[in-house]
């Protein structure tokens, strides 16, 4: 399992907004330099991540971003979904998706959403805050 370029720029984008104690607005240029990623994916990323709920963007002098709730309050689930869409290992659990050879016989298909809720469990367990607090490298 991997996840997208994109919601690793967003996992990374919103550990930045979080550094800014949530209360603080910031451009999408000033995020785009402190995670040294390029303004228009920064910007691509923020309008995502402002749809699902996670930002919030206020307009005009000292507009900018800021997190729409507190960062303990947000998940890298929440993260990932925003840009990946609910979090499912395999598109036979999708309605409407059924590419699968072996979906009449199949005899896992039943579990998994048992094992995609463990792994946005998992996710869900990593608050914003966490990220927010590891050192980055120099």
């Amino acid at each position: 399992m991997r996840l997208s370029s994109m919601a690793d720029y967003a996992i990374i984008t919103m550990s930045a907004a979080a550094r800014h104690c949530g209360g603080v607005r910031v451009s999408a240029a000033e995020l785009a330099q402190e995670t040294g990623l390029p303004v228009p994916t920064v910007q691509k990323v923020v309008s995502r991540l402002t749809s699902a709920g996670l930002l919030r963007s206020h307009r005009g002098i000292g507009g900018g971003l800021q997190l729409a709730r507190p960062a303990a309050a947000i998940t890298v689930a929440d993260i990932v979904e925003a840009i990946e869409g609910p979090i499912a290992l395999t598109s036979c659990v999708e309605p409407a998706k059924h590419d699968c050879l072996l979906e009449n016989q199949c005899s896992v298909k039943p579990h998994w959403p048992m094992i995609n809720e463990a792994v946005r469990g998992a996710l869900a367990d990593v608050p914003l805050t966490r990220l927010a607090q590891m050192k980055v490298p120099a």
